[in-house]
């Protein structure tokens, strides 16, 4: 699966699906969020938090990869993130793109 986030794949012709989308929400455990509490106290990278987005966005994207795979798409173009505070320490991550197959 070939997933990009231009509008096109070079060398390649197009047949458009229908837009596909992963997503998650997303938490720290408790113990995790008060560490992190105290490190905004003195600044620097949340890692705790940075691993939990990348592991959120991990798994939007395989969400959005399986719903593409059903409909026999061979890529996902124009592919997008978002991601919103849901509440303290928990966040929503959505991906989505254009289902395609090549002509």
């Amino acid at each position: 699966m070939i997933l990009v986030n231009t509008d096109y794949i070079t060398g390649k012709e197009l047949l458009t699906l229908v837009l596909v989308k992963g997503s998650t929400i997303q938490s720290k455990n408790v113990a995790r969020d008060i560490t992190q509490m105290f490190k905004t106290l003195v600044g620097g990278e949340l890692k705790a938090y940075n691993e939990m987005m990348n592991d959120a966005r991990a798994l939007a994207t395989k969400r959005m990869v399986e719903e593409a795979q059903t409909l026999g798409a061979d890529a996902v173009v124009n592919i997008r993130y978002a991601s919103s505070a849901i509440m303290a320490g928990a966040a929503e991550v959505m991906v989505y793109g254009t289902a395609v197959k090549f002509k």
